[in-house]
């Protein structure tokens, strides 16, 4: 059963939006409309919780509850570093550990969830994964990847002094790298994968600053509800695009997933099966 979405230009721009999309709402919510960090936090974790239940459960790919699962990666990532890096609350509080620091520890613990993901035998490729085990750890990559790249961000931007347009440049100038790299070289897709997803968190934070600060301060002047209101349309639309396309088109059906240290076939929840790898067809259960 395929439950997640081939790696397309498509998906580098929906993803792009959900969490530029995940920075917009969080201001939104937690300066904007003043709920409070607590209040938020509780608000968002609350949010994926739901969202990332409802995926692992679901029998099939379906592209509106996985953005809303990558939304939430997004918005609990945000509050996760921010309260990492600088303590409780929203403000400017020197109560954490410091951009640096955060990023450190981050990176880190991605670096602990791979290793767990290589221990229990699951494949890296994010587009073949057909185990309830392999899509839980995916999701736990993608959730620290986010946070990672929510705190690598504001260490480009604060730490280093390249402000918000130079660490833009910069995490623009990285991913095309990355991408030239897909195309004229001979570099493993998942090796490539992972960087470009953590980096396009700050991208999507430089561009979510760019839609809601003043005019005066180098953004569009559309504040946090015009920002939100604009982004939140556009990831429905294109959600919805996305969706014809895979009614429309139907990707092809995956492998019994396979362990990969030990080479025995799996059954579809990660369970060690005896019978010979075959192909799972779309309405096999998740």
């Amino acid at each position: 059963m395929r439950k997640l979405p081939e790696v397309t230009a498509l998906f580098w721009v929906l993803k792009t939006v959900a969490v530029t999309l995940g920075e917009t709402l969080g201001d939104l919510l937690g300066i904007t409309f003043k709920l409070g960090y607590a209040a938020t936090a509780a608000l968002f974790v609350l949010f994926f919780a739901v969202v990332v239940v409802a995926q692992v459960r679901a029998g099939r790919f379906r592209p509106g509850l996985y953005w809303s699962v990558v939304l939430g990666t997004s918005l609990v990532g945000t509050e996760v570093s921010d309260f990492l890096n600088r303590g409780f609350g929203h403000g400017s509080a020197q109560g954490g550990v410091g951009y640096a620091w955060g990023a450190v520890i981050l990176t880190a613990l991605l670096a602990v969830v791979f290793l767990a993901w290589w221990a229990t035998g699951q494949t890296y490729d994010v587009e073949n994964i057909s185990s309830r085990t392999g899509e839980m750890l995916y999701w736990t990559a993608i959730l620290v990847s986010n946070t990672l790249g929510t705190s690598s961000g504001d260490w480009l931007a604060d730490d280093t002094g390249l402000g918000f347009r130079g660490a833009f440049l910069c995490i623009a100038a990285i991913l095309l790298v990355l991408l030239a790299a897909h195309y004229l070289t001979a570099v493993n897709s998942t090796l490539l994968f992972w960087p470009a997803f953590v980096l396009t968190r700050p991208l999507g934070a430089a561009g979510g600053d760019w839609l809601t600060k003043p005019v005066g301060q180098g953004g569009l002047g559309w504040g946090t509800q015009g920002g939100t209101a604009v982004l939140l349309a556009l990831l429905a639309v294109l959600t919805a695009y996305q969706g014809r396309r895979v009614r429309h088109s139907p990707p092809a059906p995956l492998l019994v997933p396979v362990n990969q240290r030990t080479g025995r076939p799996q059954l579809p929840n990660g369970a060690p099966a005896a019978a010979p790898a075959t192909r799972l067809s779309a309405q096999s259960p998740a």
